[in-house]
């Protein structure tokens, strides 16, 4: 009796090692399959009140979205650096995106979702970012703020309206709050 207690407390301790050792992605761990995913969570906890109009998705046919976020094209590299502040140089490091920009202003609104491909240069990417726009001239306003956050896989980088920002950086943490905000500036 105790060769088989002991026979079976030895396959429930290696079973138990097996299943702590499956090592979870990031994009596992977080259930966001895509960069537009991640946006709609966030922009789902929006109440009706706190909603403003805004357009997704680069301006295709297939991705152009009204009044949620929609999926970016990344091999049009000049249009998501011109909409998005995302650096031409730093293509290479993303194989996704999703926007969503206000409809009145993108410089009131403008936040872009990417997966990266790795997180072991993702400093470098928010610096790249950061560096961006902040370097931009900008045309039609100007925004207060911007913010640049890694929620593995993905960085997340807005600008725009300090209240807007600071709203969706609120909605952002509260539905992933594993977030690191790396950058959390005013422009100017």
């Amino acid at each position: 009796m105790k060769k088989v207690t002991a026979f079976i407390l030895f396959f429930m301790m290696a079973f138990s090692l097996c299943a702590c050792g499956k090592d979870e992605s990031p994009a596992e761990k977080n259930s966001i399959p895509d960069s537009k995913t991640l946006l709609t969570n966030i922009w789902n906890t929006y109440t009706e009140d706190e909603k403003f109009s805004i357009i997704g998705g680069d301006f295709t046919e297939a991705n152009n979205q009204v009044d949620t976020p929609g999926k970016f094209n990344i091999t049009d590299v000049n249009a998501l650096d011109s909409s998005l502040a995302f650096p031409v140089t730093s293509i290479s490091e993303i194989d996704d995106a999703a926007s969503m920009i206000h409809m009145m202003n993108g410089n009131t609104f403008t936040c872009g979702a990417f997966r990266m491909k790795g997180n072991n240069h993702a400093d470098m990417l928010a610096a790249d970012i950061s560096q961006n726009i902040r370097n931009r001239q900008w045309v039609c306003g100007f925004p207060d703020k911007y913010v640049v956050a890694v929620i593995e896989p993905y960085m997340v980088a807005m600008f725009g309206n300090e209240a807007l920002i600071d709203t969706f950086k609120n909605k952002m943490i509260s539905v992933y709050p594993d977030v690191k905000i790396l950058y959390d500036e005013f422009i100017g």
